[in-house]
């Protein structure tokens, strides 16, 4: 057997989805090796992930061709594909926490994903990303050229054959049009204290209004600022004793945490989305 593929779907509710899923892989000679599902009883949606191993030679195309006819009488949304790790562009701007941490878990083989290249409206973190050995390219931005820079952006999406874009504290909002064209394939991370602490400076007035927690979100990025469907929370807690450099330095721990798990578990295809939210198979 050749090592897993992932059937993962999501369709209405009712009698007979995990049997005819379950027939389809027996008939087709197919082992299963890791099965997680979620009936959501609120909108009568079931969501399903299903790892399997099949025989040397087998085509993920074929199969997830042949899987349609089962699809269609279920009504069902699905994607069946092989264990090729996804590639990925990571977009950042002068701050390398995200970034270091993406790379240490690349290296370490533990992040589920290829980074392919590192894309920057800054010259800052060049060096880190060559030191990594990963394609460096400049794309400023300034009001006048916002427009030429994301059709930039989207050239080198094509042209590093990227499946998955990250935005590793990238400092700029994508346009509506550019979010669309990532609709699905683009992960953000920012810090917990938005809406209520806004502008350059939210650890100072976190610290001024004495917080106790300090957390990240990791989401998909969509048309609505900081508000796409969320696949990841870190929070850590903190006292009175934390000045607004601890607090920043707890900050940017708790965003490399949820951002590098929110990359490998869309890399290993453990995110569905449902609605504006998400079904996360841990």
């Amino acid at each position: 057997m050749s090592h897993p593929f992932t059937l993962t779907l999501s369709c209405r509710e009712r009698p007979g989805i995990v049997r005819a899923v379950s027939s389809f892989l027996f008939e087709h000679g197919c082992d299963i090796v890791e099965h997680q599902q979620f009936d959501d009883a609120v909108r009568g949606q079931l969501f399903l992930r299903t790892a399997f191993a099949a025989a040397p030679g087998t085509d993920a195309g074929r199969l997830s061709a042949e899987f349609q006819q089962v699809a269609d009488e279920f009504g069902m949304t699905y994607q069946l594909a092989g264990d090729q790790p996804p590639r990925v562009l990571v977009m950042v701007s002068k701050l390398g926490h995200c970034l270091n941490d993406l790379v240490f878990r690349w290296r370490a083989g533990s992040l589920g994903a290829e980074l392919v290249a590192v894309v920057s409206n800054h010259e800052d973190l060049r060096p880190m990303a060559e030191a990594a050995g990963l394609p460096f390219v400049h794309v400023p931005v300034t009001p006048a050229t916002k427009r030429a820079a994301e059709a930039r952006l989207l050239e080198l999406v094509e042209e590093h054959r990227a499946d998955l874009v990250v935005l590793a504290r990238y400092m700029q909002v994508l346009s509506d049009g550019a979010c669309a064209a990532l609709r699905g394939r683009a992960i953000n991370i920012h810090h917990s204290f938005l809406p209520s602490f806004t502008g350059a400076k939210p650890y100072h007035q976190a610290f001024d209004r004495g917080v106790k927690l300090v957390g990240a979100t990791a989401h998909y990025v969509t048309p609505d600022l900081d508000e796409g469907p969320i696949i990841e929370q870190e929070v850590i807690r903190i006292d009175h004793t934390s000045d607004p450099r601890a607090l920043a330095t707890v900050g940017q721990d708790a965003e490399a945490l949820a951002l590098s798990r929110a990359v490998r578990w869309h890399s290993e295809r453990r995110v569905l989305l449902n609605g504006h939210s998400t079904v996360v198979f841990r």
